[in-house]
């Protein structure tokens, strides 16, 4: 299980930059209960996506770029997800946030990439425990995110954990979040964001009926499923198993998946089952690159290298930067404070 409320400390830079670019709006998109399988075929004359040449976007309002020059090098230098929550970009000022921060990437001809974070019950009432109060609150939030992702060419993890969390006790609304992903995976997508649904990871068992709630969750509208968000899997091991989501989605007619893995902090070659908060073993993994090898569209960091998972290790509260968890990371003496 992983956990990773985004304690923003760039909130209100962002927030300033917000009114120096005008928002796109995109037209609202009624939840149904229709089902999308198969990809629509691209039009012939389609242009190639910038996407598939430009870079990451190094944001360099990240906490790791600010830190001291060692963490700002070696994390603060590469690609991270912005994390859109509700608790930090309601509904009235998220379009303008999430456009500010496209608007700044596509300026540096770079790809921003975004985890949207605010579905009701979110992390079952664990360290990452909040989100919306309901469905309609929902729906208009992702609204409003969408408004701001129209026509960015964005990347867009969707609700880490949410999938593999469904049916746990611990979650109360169970019955309504495969529809509201649905709806979030659909309107997002034609904002034009490139969605990755989150399926968890290969370590988060049993995983037989994930590929099934994926299609019920909108897969057949998004670019595909993100794995090991802020987890310490293998690559290796989540190649494997998303080769297995990917056949068993093809045996319920949603072809064309493609598939992107979170090594922010999987450089260890031998994880610890079940240690998933703050863990003393756990190193820094592969920069993130976005590869284009066959489904495998590449590397990314959506968890932050440094950020705590909770108040377990040694570390402060979900989010917050933390110098020695960040040492661990990158096997170095452990500094005797988080700041």
């Amino acid at each position: 299980m992983t956990r990773r409320l985004r304690a923003r400390t760039v909130a209100a830079a962002l927030a300033l930059a917000a009114g120096l670019v005008t928002p796109g709006i995109a037209p609202a998109v009624p939840d149904s209960d229709d089902i999308g399988v198969d990809r629509p075929a691209a039009p012939a004359a389609e242009r190639p996506d910038p996407r598939r040449t430009r870079g990451l976007f190094v944001d360099p309002l990240m906490p790791a770029a600010n830190q001291e020059r060692v963490y700002a090098t070696a994390f603060g230098r590469r690609s991270q997800a912005l994390w859109i929550t509700p608790e930090h970009y309601p509904t009235p000022v998220v379009r303008d946030i999430v456009r500010a921060y496209t608007g700044r990437a596509l300026a540096a001809d770079k790809t921003p990439v975004l985890t949207v974070y605010g579905i009701p019950d979110r992390d079952c009432g664990l360290y990452s425990s909040g989100g919306l109060p309901g469905g309609d609150a929902y729906r208009d939030w992702i609204r409003q995110v969408a408004r701001g992702t129209r026509g960015q060419q964005a990347l867009v993890v969707l609700e880490p954990d949410a999938i593999p969390f469904y049916g746990d006790p611990r979650c109360t609304n169970a019955g309504d979040r495969l529809k509201l992903l649905r709806f979030a995976s659909r309107v997002l997508s034609r904002s034009g964001a490139w969605v990755y649904l989150d399926a968890g990871h290969s370590d988060w068992r049993p995983f037989d009926g994930r590929p099934r709630l994926l299609k019920r969750a909108g897969i057949g509208f998004a670019r595909g499923f993100s794995t090991n968000v802020s987890n310490f899997r293998p690559t290796a091991d989540e190649h494997d198993y998303a080769g297995f989501l990917r056949r068993e989605l093809r045996k319920l007619k949603v072809k064309g998946v493609h598939y992107v893995i979170d090594t922010s902090r999987n450089g260890h070659p031998d994880p610890v089952g079940g240690d998933v908060l703050n863990p003393v073993w756990a190193r820094v993994g592969k920069a993130p690159r976005l590869v284009f090898d066959g489904a495998f569209d590449g590397t990314l960091w959506v968890k932050h290298p440094g950020e705590s998972d909770g108040e377990v290790n040694g570390g402060p509260g979900s989010g917050q930067w933390c110098d020695f968890l960040a040492d661990r990371l990158l096997d170095r003496r452990e500094s005797p404070t988080c700041d």
